[in-house]
């Protein structure tokens, strides 16, 4: 069987190479992405991920999972698996009122929310251009 890699394949490849800062830490390939008008620290990600942190400056927050990425995610950023994860934010969402993330299918979901929404917060695998890269510990 012969593979030929598609030339979106390849120029993704090729972004994630040369785009990837040096000393940027990734958890196993993992990025977190924020829109340009949004910072964030490493410190911060989980908090976010777990409704604790709503709010960067006066700009709300809007975090959004990657379906296809999202155990890996949990797994290694926020310390949870996905039924504690779904569960906790079942308990906040009736005890607070805030709504668990929206769960988008892909890194080109995720990078297009990202980019359109002010405050959006999300991971990929692949590190984009236009937003802002949260360097994890």
């Amino acid at each position: 069987m012969n593979f030929k890699p598609s030339l979106t394949v390849l120029r993704q490849l090729v972004l994630a190479a040369v785009a990837l800062p040096p000393g940027l830490a990734c958890s196993a390939d993992l990025v977190v992405i924020t829109h340009s008008g949004t910072t964030l620290s490493a410190d911060d990600i989980k908090d976010v991920y777990s409704g604790q942190t709503q709010m960067s400056g006066a700009t709300r927050l809007v975090p959004v999972d990657n379906g296809a990425a999202q155990e890996a995610f949990l797994a290694q950023v926020v310390k949870s698996d996905l039924s504690r994860y779904n569960s906790a934010w079942v308990k906040k969402s009736f005890r607070d009122g805030i709504s668990a993330p929206a769960v988008k299918t892909g890194d080109a979901d995720v990078l297009d929310f990202v980019r359109r929404t002010p405050g959006a917060v999300g991971y990929v695998r692949v590190v984009p251009a236009g937003v802002n890269v949260v360097q994890l510990k």
